[in-house]
């Protein structure tokens, strides 16, 4: 099979379960967003339970998206290779097997093994989804199949929260907080036979080569960088957490030379180095995701460790925030057209305005409720959900179908790059103030510090057309 867009007739003759492979890929894009972000609820009884510090609560969230980064670009190159069908089939089926190992983790090391190995597992399947739906449908047909990411994923963010706090809270069976990582494990199951019977058998090119260096470098440099960031402050911030970080900044500068003067097989399309509304929308990502994923950890943290919550109560709490997402989702899908990046903007300033009304609220109070939270929490959300659908969108419909594997693998692995340094930095923050301060004063902080990379993506948005497909008409 020719790996072009095919007219929408095409599609129909040679495509009859082109929607069960829309279906199959969004399923597992939510069990990624699911198992990424569950596990903000579940922390605290991990480590009631398994023991560690505070660093130890932050590598359950960046163990997974750091090895999700690190392998995620070479995930998509592989696909190129190998084919995409191969591959998203294994790493499938290895997501799912991890699943219910962190299930049954004796350990707070071996959860955490556990975790990394879910991501690694991940970045072989999450970057061929956006290509296989590139093989199948045409351009019109993409942007409906396409359509129900961006929200699907925005809520299912932020319900994982909920139904982990309902999981620990109910304790089936005396299992506490292991039941929340079987949670993926029946959609895994489900999905796996789905995606044997409907993905398209692409072709494959094991003439490319997998650039080794680029991996290497790239691996390195985000290692270098996310390590001492989480454990800088128990270490008490010696000289070798800076000289990391700073290694780590100019190993990532190495491989983007790397890249450009490669001229066999690189591990990122050269085209995409000048794609300007690719770059601006990656730029945007990185800045915006980390602001949200971290913010949103400490929240969850605040809420249980500060103010005695329990795990169901953390989760409820997080109920403004979808409710406000799907409202910010709704209004996005009809105004796009209409305002183009300006709607992006506009939902930056929502989620600058709920962190600041978050850290007002906060401001000298030694104790808060859920309801406090609530107007901070619906601002916040209602800005998520009008950025992170179009977002997406800005960025994929400025690639071809050459680039479209390379595209999406930098493309996830920058949203996974910028939670982990989200829950890295933010989470940092958050941890010293609540070792020298109530817990009110460590997240009004955490807010605050909120506003610097949401400012940095604001600016960064007007390096976007102002619709979608200007550049790629």
């Amino acid at each position: 099979m020719e790996t072009v867009p095919i007219s929408s007739s095409t599609a129909r003759q040679r495509y009859r379960l082109r929607w069960v492979v829309a279906v199959v890929v969004l399923a597992a894009s939510t069990i990624d967003v699911l198992d990424a972000t569950i596990v903000n609820v579940a922390a605290p009884a991990i480590h009631r339970d398994l023991g560690g510090g505070a660093a130890t609560i932050q590598w359950l969230s960046a163990g997974y998206t750091l090895a999700f980064a690190v392998l995620l670009i070479a995930g998509a190159r592989l696909g190129d290779i190998l084919g995409r069908r191969r591959l998203f089939l294994v790493g499938s089926a290895g997501f799912t097997l991890f699943s219910a190992a962190c299930a049954f983790a004796p350990s707070i090391g071996a959860l955490i093994v556990f975790r990394a190995l879910q991501g690694a597992f991940g970045a072989l399947m999450i970057p061929q989804g956006f290509g296989l739906l590139k093989e199948v449908f045409d351009d019109d047909e993409f942007d409906k199949a396409t359509g129900p990411f961006g929200p699907v994923t925005g809520v299912a963010m932020l319900i994982a929260p909920l139904l982990a706090g309902a999981l620990v809270d109910a304790n089936l069976w005396g299992t506490g907080w292991r039941l929340v990582f079987l949670i993926n494990v029946p959609i895994g199951v489900l999905m796996l036979p789905l995606a044997i019977r409907s993905l398209p058998r692409g072709a494959s090119h094991p003439g490319v080569k997998l650039d080794f260096g680029g991996v290497g470098l790239v691996g390195l440099g985000l290692v270098a960088i996310i390590y001492p960031l989480i454990q800088g402050q128990a270490a008490g911030w010696p000289a070798w957490c800076f000289g990391l970080l700073a290694a780590g900044v100019v190993l990532l500068l190495v491989f983007l030379l790397w890249e450009r003067r490669r001229k066999h097989s690189p591990l990122i399309e050269p085209s995409l180095l000048t794609n300007r509304t690719f770059l601006g929308g990656i730029a945007v990502t990185l800045a915006l995701f980390g602001a949200f994923s971290g913010l949103l950890l400490c929240i969850s943290l605040y809420g249980q460790l500060g103010e005695g919550w329990s795990p169901v109560h953390a989760g409820l709490a997080l109920t403004p925030m979808v409710i406000g997402m799907v409202l910010g989702m709704v209004a996005s899908l009809a105004l796009v057209k209409r305002f183009g990046r300006h709607l992006l903007h506009a939902g930056i300033l929502f989620i600058g305005g709920g962190s600041t009304v978050l850290a007002l609220t906060l401001t000298g109070a030694r104790t808060s409720s859920g309801w406090d939270l609530v107007p901070a929490l619906l601002f916040i959300g209602v800005g998520v959900g009008a950025c992170v659908g179009q977002l997406f969108r800005f960025i994929l419909t400025s690639v071809t179908m050459a680039e479209v594997g390379s595209a999406s693998g930098v493309m996830e692995a920058v949203q996974q790059l910028s939670s982990s340094l989200g829950v890295a930095v933010l989470g940092t923050i958050f941890f010293s103030a609540f070792d020298r301060h109530v817990p009110t004063h460590a997240l009004q902080i955490t807010a605050w510090a909120c506003l610097v990379p949401l400012a940095a993506a604001f600016v960064l948005v007007f390096r976007l057309p102002m619709q979608p497909r200007q550049e790629a008409h």
